[in-house]
């Protein structure tokens, strides 16, 4: 069954990652619980991506990512705070993550909200580095191809531009 919500529901694009346990189960597991709230409707996943971790030091296991669309009536900052609680729901600490990019759980980071522009002590969009992310910009392209930002343009145009990540999609 499709939720209806209101006309001024906004185009959410979300990043979904893990790589800690069974991250395929965990990113499953996480989806459906993403789908259940009645706040948001018209769901739209991509594949499932392995990506080596970056800008970590620290030895870990590749990365499952995926980015996930939405349609949803929730302001850009409740949204994230909803986000915050599935990650702890799922076992991530914030608060015990002992470097930038350590290993993760659940790692669910809201990238996009329609055009909004919103820099707050909690969030920040467009997502300030999504456009130098192979893990993000492969299946957002692959989910959304024509996407653009104001000041970036089209999304698809800076894939060359992280060809030297790696990444490969997961057979459905």
């Amino acid at each position: 069954m499709t939720r209806a919500l209101p006309h001024h529901s906004a185009l959410a694009i979300l990043g979904l990652g893990a790589n800690l346990g069974d991250p395929i189960s965990t990113l499953e597991s996480a989806i459906e619980s993403l789908k259940a709230n009645p706040r948001t409707s018209d769901w739209r996943i991509s594949p499932f991506y392995r990506t080596a971790p970056i800008g970590s030091n620290l030895a870990q296991p590749d990365y499952i990512n995926a980015v996930g669309a939405c349609r949803t009536d929730l302001a850009p900052e409740a949204l994230m705070q909803w986000l915050l609680d599935i990650e702890r729901h799922f076992g991530r600490d914030r608060s015990q993550d002992v470097a930038p990019n350590a290993p993760r759980t659940l790692d669910l980071d809201l990238l996009i909200v329609d055009q909004v522009t919103l820099h707050s002590p909690l969030l920040t969009l467009p997502h300030p580095r999504l456009h130098q992310r192979a893990f993000v910009l492969r299946p957002l392209v692959d989910l959304l191809p024509e996407v653009s930002l104001p000041g970036l343009g089209r999304l698809d145009q800076y894939l060359p531009m992280v060809s030297d990540q790696a990444i490969t999609r997961i057979p459905d």
